[in-house]
């Protein structure tokens, strides 16, 4: 059958995937003759190119598993999907995307609808499990009944899975280290409501650095540097306007969202980033390379925290036992535009509402 006039043809595949048309062939026709790298640039080439894959006969995927985000509005979670979704492709798995949203499908729905439909195993995403204030019962009655299940971005030790999640805490040491080399004194920490476990963790590794650096003399001292509020560009704002009014010069902010409020707020009294104010975001999720400037944040590795956390279900799909001690993956800073040398002279913090 040839490509109908106008269509992207298997050359045009090829050339774009820089593989022969022989290659593209074979993995559109189902062959296994192809490593799984390849495979997955040849496919990732057609969908992106438009070219409509024929539908191999006889084939089967492995099973249906879970994958329960607590948003896409935040541009980290899209990210983490598409990060596990690639993995459990290339194993033969059908994802299912289950996305929250304010009144909308919630975790213990989702999980019914899941259960229903006979998945596999399911991979939670910063779910209930983070939240120091939400029972575990879910999670628990889903392991009695034999689901295999992975928990991400939390931590409940009280439940029979394999748990993994960014070293949040170092995250914030590396931050406020940066700050410090930069000669900055005066650090404040944005944050998102403390009864989740993240919060709670970046908090921990914030006040550490504080202390160490004698930036602050003990916990307590420490914790007057930090502001709640929620993880949103208008709590970063808001939290910042905080920090801002007690004369911080520096800015560590709990996500990158937080950050852009950050620097907002910064924008708002006249002030520069990074000139004036440092800024420090978290995640690195995608476009944090093209802000104005260009923000320095803490990159969560998403492919190897995914990688991880798809390999641990499919290993207990498997009948394996995977380890129950929380695996920890470690963080990297990314130094762009937004943070420079503390300025010579503190600036003029206009204290009223901006």
């Amino acid at each position: 059958m040839t490509d109908a006039p106008g269509r992207p043809r298997l050359a045009d595949v090829a050339a774009y995937a820089g593989v022969s048309t022989a290659t593209v062939s074979r993995v559109l026709s189902g062959k296994s003759t192809v490593s799984a790298e390849t495979r997955q640039t040849v496919l990732a080439a057609a969908d992106v190119l438009g070219y409509e894959r024929p539908r191999v006969s006889g084939t089967r995927a492995a099973g249906l598993v879970g994958l329960v985000v607590p948003e896409l509005t935040n541009p980290i979670f899209p990210a983490i999907a598409q990060a596990a979704e690639a993995q459990l492709v290339k194993a033969g798995y059908t994802p299912l995307l289950c996305a929250q949203s304010p009144g909308g499908t919630t975790e213990d729905e989702y999980i019914e609808t899941l259960s229903e439909h006979g998945a596999d195993g399911i991979v939670f995403v910063s779910g209930l499990h983070a939240d120091s204030l939400a029972g575990h019962d879910r999670y628990r009655a889903l392991r009695e009944r034999g689901m295999p299940i992975v928990l991400v971005g939390g931590f409940a030790p009280d439940v029979d899975a394999p748990q993994v999640a960014t070293d949040e805490a170092t995250a914030e040491r590396l931050a406020v280290r940066h700050l410090v080399a930069q000669g900055h004194r005066h650090i404040g920490l944005t944050l998102g409501p403390e009864r989740f476990v993240p919060s709670q963790r970046k908090r921990a590794g914030f006040v550490d650095a504080l202390v160490s650096a004698g930036l602050a003399h003990d916990v307590t001292d420490a914790g007057t540097h930090v502001a709640s509020t929620l993880y949103t560009v208008e709590g970063g704002q808001a939290a910042a306007n905080d920090l801002l009014n007690s004369g911080h010069t520096a800015l560590v902010c709990a996500s990158d969202l937080m950050a852009l409020g950050a620097m907002r707020a910064v924008r708002s009294r006249g002030l520069r980033v990074p000139d004036d104010v440092s800024v420090v975001g978290f995640d690195d999720s995608p476009l944090m390379a093209f802000t104005e400037p260009p923000l320095t944040t803490v990159r969560q590795p998403v492919h190897v925290l995914m990688r991880a956390a798809v390999s641990m279900l499919l290993s207990e799909i498997r009948g394996e036992r995977v380890t129950r001690t929380e695996l920890m993956i470690e963080p990297e800073l990314v130094v762009r535009g937004s943070t420079g040398a503390a300025p010579a002279t503190p600036p003029r913090i206009d204290r009223g509402e901006p």
